[in-house]
């Protein structure tokens, strides 16, 4: 049942509802904008330098998280041949590669005024890195493999050992010595950011939670589409 009922859902989603989407990030991300950028005050010893945060921490979150789910839609793939899982996983691979990118930008621009370089091979920006060249392997298999079996198998595996390399990313600052600062937001204790820093920084995180969504949807839904044709297609 399930098969069969999320992809006629998506198929059914109306361009009413992705403008609805689009008007409510674009609100999110304006307020946040201004919230980050004249309301937050400067950090006192990182001065106006840590609005890039604003940027910066949703960018690495949606990273992470957009990988994460690769690998465990790639794991029940090969396990229970749920076919509905790697497109899904495809479709979410090239705005995770997106926002990989503008983490390492952004942290690159935020490093020079903070460590003085552009960039160091620090633990937490190098383990980033392999993740974006994880996403750069997944996205080409994906179009330079003909075979759809053989670019799902191969894809498959590069999102699972990719997705190894989560934890060292996410623990890098408290396994070694390193520049990066340790997290201020973690599941386990109250953040350490102060709320006039966190208030912007929550709707920046919703804000392109939205966009991924957004994303996801739109490319999701031409994934199915091109499926279903190209199974027709052999089928005739």
């Amino acid at each position: 049942m399930f098969k069969n009922f999320f992809p006629n859902k998506i198929l059914s989603f109306s361009n009413k509802l992705f403008s609805y989407l689009i008007v409510l990030m674009l609100l999110f991300v304006f307020v946040g904008l201004i919230y980050a950028l004249f309301l937050s005050p400067p950090d006192f010893t990182q001065g106006d330098s840590v609005r890039i945060m604003y940027v910066h921490v949703p960018a690495s979150f949606i990273a992470l998280g957009c990988f994460g789910f690769m690998g465990i839609a790639s794991i029940c793939a090969l396990i229970f041949k749920i076919k509905i899982l790697p497109l899904m996983a495809k479709s979410l691979a090239p705005v995770g590669c997106l926002f990989a990118l503008v983490s390492i930008v952004t942290g690159s621009l935020w490093g020079k005024p903070t460590w003085g370089t552009w960039w160091v091979w620090d633990a937490r920006l190098t383990s980033m890195l392999i993740l974006f060249i994880f996403y750069i392997a997944y996205i080409s298999v994906w179009k330079f493999v003909d075979n759809y079996e053989k670019a799902n198998r191969v894809s498959s595996i590069i999102a699972i050992i990719g997705s190894l390399n989560l934890p060292v990313i996410k623990y890098s600052v408290d396994w070694w010595n390193t520049l990066h600062q340790t997290s201020s937001i973690t599941l386990t204790s109250a953040p350490t950011i102060h709320y006039t820093m966190l208030i912007p920084l929550i709707i920046m995180l919703i804000g392109t939670i939205l966009y991924t969504l957004i994303v996801f949807l739109m490319r999701y839904k031409t994934e199915i589409m091109k499926f279903k044709l190209d199974k027709k297609n052999k089928g005739n």
